[in-house]
């Protein structure tokens, strides 16, 4: 074995988990689920059936990863966030064939508390605030907050918000790396 788990951690057969990676006190990795390396897996979090997560995914205390999701490399789940697989649940009606796809790309943080509707997709690098309640796909480096979830600003890709001159650049004042805001999207330039 070339991970670490916890003895009160319980993991199902027919997972794949990545050297280096760490889970911790009673968790429970499901049946066909894909850690990549260097993945850490707090305390207390349920990864369902299935679900993919990169290289170097952080996932805080508490969290709920259900059937239907994936994460790149590098996102960062805070405490006690939670993804939802079925947008109309009810528990007199088997849906378990209708599991929605959701999407974290690389580099994605979101918040603790935060809740992430099922069906939409976390662009690259975007940053979801404590609380915040996802209801639509979120673009790169977006900034949102809020219930519903509301977009205030932008990040770069070492977490401090952009702030754009008149010719839409910005750059990140611990990485210098430069950012372009045009037709409503960033990209990183340089």
């Amino acid at each position: 074995m070339n991970y670490f788990s916890h003895p009160t951690a319980v993991i199902d057969e027919g997972c794949e988990i990545g050297a280096g990676s760490h889970i911790w006190h009673f968790s429970h990795i499901m049946k066909g689920c894909k850690l990549g390396e260097n993945c850490n897996i707090g305390q207390n979090v349920v990864v369902s059936p299935n679900v993919v997560l990169g290289r170097n995914v952080k996932v805080q205390n508490n969290v709920s990863i259900y059937t239907g999701v994936t994460c790149d490399d590098d996102v960062f789940l805070g405490p006690s966030c939670v993804f939802t697989n079925v947008i109309n649940p009810r528990s007199a009606v088997l849906r378990r064939g209708q599991y929605e796809k959701t999407h974290v790309g690389k580099g994605a943080s979101i918040g603790a508390n935060a809740t992430i509707v099922c069906g939409h997709d976390i662009g690259i690098y975007a940053f979801i605030g404590a609380g915040a309640v996802i209801t639509k796909d979120i673009p790169p480096y977006a900034l949102f907050i809020g219930n519903p979830a509301r977009h205030v600003g932008w990040m770069s890709e070492y977490g401090h918000r952009l702030q754009f001159n008149e010719d839409g650049v910005a750059i990140c004042p611990e990485s210098k790396e430069v950012y372009q805001l045009k037709d409503g999207m960033v990209n990183k330039i340089s």
